[in-house]
């Protein structure tokens, strides 16, 4: 999906949301706990409910991964049916892979060959090498990790150097020779929105992928306040407090008014 066609989704949707499905086994309703393939049925009942008010789905590799091949399977299955189902949707594996080119070379055939997404998070602190791979393929994206909300973030991310520049200022700055708005896109954590004026200063025109809004604490107003620009520019994600709003087997309608109410929200900050 090229960034124009993203930007078209924003639009015609008045939406900037993407709906995490961290659809860790152990939080899914005890209902689904019987099925062969419980993620896959819990995943496909919250992308129909929440579709018509999101943009993009982000799976996060790990709530797979730690289920074995039955969960990589479910993963496959899962970006399958929204392809399917919902084309149009833009698809970011949360994986952040990093390593060496020959390595990430095989990873971005995997994901953008073999599984189909849109796009890869990925961590660019061992170089350009490290992400080229992923830059090399039309309408594909390489999601690099800017500021991020977890708890140490500052033990580098916010160290100085010499200059007087933080660590993820420079990882902006530099990357951003790699690749362009049309093939690069930056994590910034929304605990962090506060210091989204400065990112947007030193990346205007690429689009932001913000999560934390929700069960993180992070504030929907400031991230947009903030993080905007003139096409919006970023795709806000929340994860749990849609997907989990309710763990009955009313699970699905209640994560579909959650994405309303944020789309709505959202719809104010587009006009």
């Amino acid at each position: 999906m090229t960034a124009q066609q993203l930007y078209e989704q924003i639009q015609r949707k008045k939406s900037f949301l993407c709906v995490g499905l961290d659809s860790g086994i152990k939080h899914l309703p005890a209902h689904l706990q019987g099925e062969q393939y419980p993620m896959l049925a819990f995943n496909k009942a919250i992308v129909d409910a929440t579709a018509a008010y999101s943009v993009a789905f982000k799976p996060n590799l790990a709530f797979y991964e730690a289920c074995g091949a039955d969960g990589w399977l479910q993963l496959e299955e899962t970006v399958r049916y929204i392809r399917q189902r919902h084309p149009g949707m833009f698809i970011i594996a949360d994986a952040k892979r990093g390593d060496i080119g020959n390595t990430s070379r095989l990873y971005a055939e995997a994901f953008f060959k073999k599984m189909d997404v849109d796009a890869v998070t990925l961590s660019p602190y061992m170089g350009r090498d490290t992400v080229q791979p992923f830059l090399e393929y039309p309408g594909r994206w390489a999601v690099l990790l800017a500021l991020t909300s977890n708890p140490s973030a500052s033990d580098f991310e916010l160290t100085a150097g010499a200059d007087g520049k933080m660590l993820y200022e420079r990882v902006l700055e530099t990357s951003m020779q790699w690749g362009n708005p049309d093939n690069t896109m930056y994590v910034v954590g929304a605990t962090q929105a506060g210091m989204l004026s400065d990112i947007r200063r030193i990346a205007p025109e690429h689009f932001l992928l913000v999560p934390g809004v929700g069960e993180q604490g992070g504030s929907l107003d400031e991230v947009a306040r903030n993080g905007m620009n003139s096409r919006c520019g970023m795709l806000v994600n929340s994860s749990r407090a849609i997907i989990f709003a309710d763990g009955s087997e009313n699970f699905a309608a209640a994560a579909g008014k959650k994405a309303r109410e944020m789309q709505e929200q959202m719809s104010a900050y587009l006009r």
